[in-house]
């Protein structure tokens, strides 16, 4: 069933707003139908209008509650704090989730895109002030360390295959010097512990943990 939840670009109720959420559209859709029924076999109203009639009331209702539910979220999003001791808990996968939540948190549309074949990139972020933000999340043990390979990996694809206007290196660990010189003198931002926990931890957005220029201030000198 989330297969193919998945396939049609849903996915199954996870929290409990979202559980509510599912819940009151059943039961709208229950009882339109129930009402829809009655038409049919008690007015003699034509099938076809009152399945019009139906499939606009679950659209908007469905809309209304997305709306409703997407609010909620970002609400749950502006307060988000994530310590270090529990992004060091996480595997790969939720580390790349947690940094879409916190691009998310600081008001930047984001998705987690990381698989097999991702050619560097976990996390994009796409907003009108930033550009677009590549991000490629790095979870290691405390105290391990990302290399240069990383950061040439980045380079590589980051702007010719993500068209990314950012590109950043995020680790629960640390960079080697080499990596962080490189990533300086390249153009890839790299985010380590002591980063991550102003951002995670602190509340610091990530365009200001970075001292990202805004797009139009970019535009304006050239």
């Amino acid at each position: 069933m989330r297969r193919k939840l998945r396939r049609l670009g849903l996915r199954a109720p996870r929290t409990a707003p979202e559980r509510v959420a599912a819940a009151v559209i059943a039961l709208v859709v229950v009882s339109w139908a129930a009402q829809g029924l009655r038409w049919v076999v008690t007015d003699g109203m034509p099938l076809l209008v009152v399945l019009a009639a139906l499939g606009v009331v679950g659209v908007v209702t469905w809309w209304w509650l997305r709306r409703v539910g997407a609010a909620a979220r970002r609400e749950r999003l502006a307060s988000l704090r994530l310590s270090l001791a529990q992004l060091d808990a996480m595997d790969d996968k939720q580390f790349e989730f947690a940094l879409r939540d916190l691009l998310l948190r600081d008001g930047i549309e984001a998705r987690q895109v990381g698989q097999q074949g991702d050619q560097a990139a976990d996390v994009i972020g796409q907003d009108a002030r930033w550009g677009r933000i590549v991000v490629q999340a790095k979870h290691t043990k405390v105290g391990g360390k990302v290399g240069s390979q990383v950061m040439y990996q980045v380079k590589g694809t980051a702007q010719p295959v993500h068209r990314a206007d950012v590109a950043v290196v995020v680790t629960n660990g640390s960079f080697t010097r080499d990596a962080k010189a490189w990533g300086d003198k390249h153009g890839i931002h790299w985010v380590d512990r002591e980063a991550l926990r102003r951002w995670a931890e602190g509340g610091t957005a990530l365009p200001d943990l970075l001292h990202l220029p805004r797009r139009g201030r970019l535009r304006a000198a050239a």
